[in-house]
């Protein structure tokens, strides 16, 4: 069984504060919004999709994750337009072999995720990134699951955590989360091997697509958006820390 070595810088949890995108000179660009606040949109965003996005929302036997799911790709279509300098509908995707997707004739890196009240998007740079969100208080046995995926460690850190116990599960798991995404692998069974407290992490990897494609390093930040959603970043090289925007004022 091939292994190696991963290192993964995790810097300590921060408050990520929302600042106009013309005042910020960030490499990455963070763009949130609860979906809430995206619904009046809806109808605009959806315009955007390409078919085989429309066929997909379609699937959808609940509204609420049919709402998110066109709220998230549609305000991704109008982020990657601005940045390619075309229509959002023209904007062509192609997804990897693991299903990422990625910008097939060039552009920026970025990456979206959703929880069950609020997305966020990354954008910017040509390193793959990774990006996850979680909502504080989502509905969870979270020691239970740490028990079957976090290093003893992460479970121990959770642990002590008495009432804040929940909110460190969430941020390490958005931490392995962004990682994976970056990675392009997207899932993987055994998260132990992913070991993603504050600090620097040396870890040895087995997982064999992992090994194959995934970076020697990634630096990841962790930020609190206000008292709701806990966000994870994820990249090759670091990053000076990415700025935060109102994902509504994107949409044009």
């Amino acid at each position: 069984m091939r292994e190696r070595d991963l290192t993964v810088h995790c810097a300590p949890l921060r408050t990520l504060e929302r600042t106009p995108p013309l005042a910020a000179s960030a490499h990455v660009r963070l763009w949130y919004a609860t979906v809430t606040a995206l619904l009046p949109h809806l109808h605009r965003l959806g315009a955007v999709l390409d078919d085989e996005e429309r066929q997909r929302a379609e699937r959808f036997r609940f509204a609420p994750d049919r709402e998110r799911f066109i709220a998230g790709h549609g305000l991704l279509r109008m982020l990657l337009g601005g940045a390619l300098g075309v229509a959002p509908e023209a904007v062509r995707m192609a997804r990897g072999a693991h299903g990422k997707p990625h910008l097939p004739d060039g552009g920026p890196a970025f990456n979206l995720s959703d929880t069950k009240d609020a997305l966020v998007v990354a954008i910017g740079g040509t390193d793959e990134l990774g990006v996850d969100i979680e909502t504080v208080e989502r509905r969870t046995d979270h020691e239970l699951v740490a028990g079957h995926y976090f290093t003893p460690d992460e479970v121990s850190h959770i642990q002590a955590g008495g009432a804040e116990g929940k909110r460190r599960f969430l941020t390490l798991w958005t931490r392995k989360e962004a990682v994976l995404k970056a990675s392009g692998v997207g899932i993987m069974e055994d998260l132990h091997a992913l070991r993603v407290l504050d600090g620097t992490q040396v870890l040895t990897i087995r997982h064999e697509v992992f090994v194959r494609e995934a970076a020697p390093v990634y630096h990841v930040s962790s930020f609190s958006v206000g008292t709701d959603h806990l966000i994870a970043l994820a990249t090759p090289r670091p990053h000076a820390g990415p700025a935060l925007h109102d994902a509504c004022m994107a949409i044009n």
